[in-house]
C-alpha cells in the first residue's frame, strides 16, 4: 500500500501542475488584473474612496446579461439557432458567411467572448462535418474580428461599452450614432472578406439539432429584454437585479452558478487599478497629457498593450471625450492576440482543435486584424470629424 501511495505520487504531482497551468492559462487576464490592482494599493493605501471606484449599474447590467446568457446556453438555444442558420447553405463560401455573420450578430446579444465560446466549437463542428478543416484557422480568425466588431453597436455588445455608457451617462440615441459608421465599415469588410473562400459544393453530414423548450424561449427572451432596459435606464438597476436573480433561481438557479464571475471580478480589479492609477499625480499628469493629444489613436494603441476592457476603465479616468475612446477602445480590440478577451479565448481554442499550427494561425491572425484596424482606425477619424 505504501509503495502503490507513493508511486502515485508523481502522478498526481503531475495532475496538480497540469490543473494550476490550466488554470493560469483560462484565467491570464484576471490574474494580470488582480496583480496590477495589488501593486496600485502601494501606492494609493486603501481607505474611503476605493468605495466609490465600482461602478454598480455596469457591474449589475453585467450580471444580468451573463446570467440570462448562461441561462440560453443551458438550453442550447444558441447552437440551435445557430444550426438552423448554417444548414440553409449549401456551400463553403455560404457556411463560413453563416458562422461568421451569426457570430457578428450574436456578439451585439451576447457580448463577444461570450459569442465565440458558443459559436467557435460549432464552427469547428461545421467544418469536420463537411470534411474541410483546412478553413478552421480562417473561420476562427473571421469569427473572432466578427465577435469584436458585432458588438460595437449596442451598449451591452462588449464589456467595455456597458462601462463607457454608464461611465459617461451616453444617451443611446447618441451611442448608435457614433458607432453607426465603424460597425457598417465593419460589416463591408467581413462581408467582402469572407468572399475570397471558394463556394466549393459542401453537406452537414450530423443530425439537426433538438429545438430547445418554447416556454423557456420565452422566459429567457424576457428576462433578456428586462436586462436590455436596465442597459438603456429605464428600469432600475437594483430592482431589475433582484427580478432577474430571482426568476433564474425559479427557472434554472444553474445558470446563476455559471456566471463568468471572472470577467466580474476581472472589472472590480480594474475599477481599482484605474481608480488608484487616477490618484497618483506624476501617472494622472502623464496620461492625462498624453490622451490630451490624440484620445482615438492612444486608445487603440493601449488596447494593444493592455486589452480594450481595461484600456476602457483607465483611459475614462482622464478624458471627457468618450466618443473617441468609445471607438478606440472597440476596433482596438483588433490587432494583437491581448488586445481583447475574446482573441485569447479564439487561440486558445484554435491550439486545442489544431495543435502544431499556431504560428502559421498567428501569421495570417496578425495579417487579417491589423488590415483591418487600419482601415477602421479611417472609419473613427472620418466619425470623430463628422461629430
Amino acid at each position: 500500500m505504501q509503495a502503490e501511495s507513493s508511486e502515485n505520487r508523481p502522478g498526481r504531482g503531475r495532475r496538480v501542475i497540469s490543473a494550476a497551468a490550466h488554470f493560469i492559462k483560462s484565467s491570464a487576464v484576471l490574474l494580470v488584473a488582480l496583480a496590477a490592482a495589488g501593486i496600485t494599493c502601494i501606492f494609493v493605501p486603501v481607505d474611503k474612496e476605493y468605495l466609490g471606484y465600482f461602478d454598480l449599474q455596469t457591474l449589475t447590467c453585467l450580471f444580468c446579461t451573463l446570467a440570462v446568457v448562461a441561462a440560453f446556453k443551458d438550453i442550447k438555444f444558441f447552437e440551435w439557432l445557430a444550426d438552423i442558420i448554417v444548414r440553409r447553405f449549401k456551400n463553403m463560401r455560404n457556411i463560413v458567411l453563416a458562422l461568421v455573420f451569426v457570430t457578428y450578430f450574436g456578439s451585439m446579444i451576447m457580448a463577444n467572448d461570450m459569442a465565440l465560446i458558443t459559436f467557435l466549437p460549432l464552427g469547428y463542428f461545421v467544418l469536420d462535418s463537411c470534411g474541410n478543416k483546412k478553413l478552421t484557422a480562417f473561420t476562427f480568425i473571421m469569427q473572432n474580428i466578427a465577435a469584436n466588431l458585432g458588438g460595437m453597436l449596442t451598449p451591452f455588445g462588449n464589456p467595455q461599452n456597458l462601462y463607457l455608457y454608464s461611465y459617461y451617462s451616453i444617451g443611446a440615441g447618441e451611442f448608435f450614432k457614433i458607432m453607426a459608421l465603424p460597425f457598417a465599415a465593419a460589416f463591408v469588410l467581413i462581408l467582402a472578406t469572407c468572399l475570397f473562400v471558394k463556394p466549393e459544393r459542401a453537406e452537414i453530414s450530423a443530425k439537426p439539432k433538438a429545438r430547445p423548450p418554447v416556454w423557456r424561449v420565452a422566459a429567457y427572451t424576457a428576462l433578456f429584454a428586462l436586462s436590455v432596459l436596465i442597459v438603456f435606464r429605464v428600469f432600475p438597476y437594483y430592482w431589475g437585479l433582484l427580478a432577474v436573480a430571482a426568476a433564474l433561481l425559479l427557472l434554472d438557479f444553474r445558470s446563476l452558478l455559471r456566471v463568468d464571475y471572472a470577467l466580474l471580478l476581472t472589472f472590480c480589479a480594474f475599477f481599482v487599478f484605474s481608480g488608484n492609477m487616477a490618484r497618483i499625480p506624476a501617472v494622472e499628469n502623464f496620461l492625462g497629457w498624453l490622451i490630451a493629444l490624440d484620445p482615438l489613436a492612444f486608445g487603440t494603441l493601449s488596447c494593444q498593450i493592455i486589452s480594450n476592457v481595461p484600456s476602457a476603465v483607465l483611459l475614462s479616468k482622464f478624458t471627457s471625450d468618450y466618443a473617441r475612446l468609445l471607438i478606440a477602445v472597440n476596433i482596438g480590440g483588433l490587432g494583437t492576440p491581448i488586445a481583447s478577451l475574446a482573441s485569447l479565448i479564439t487561440l486558445n481554442t484554435y491550439r486545442r482543435v489544431r495543435p502544431g499550427e499556431t504560428k502559421k494561425y498567428l501569421v495570417r491572425f496578425s495579417a487579417l486584424n491589423f488590415s483591418f484596424l487600419a482601415v477602421l482606425m479611417g472609419a473613427g477619424y472620418l466619425t470623430a470629424a463628422i461629430l
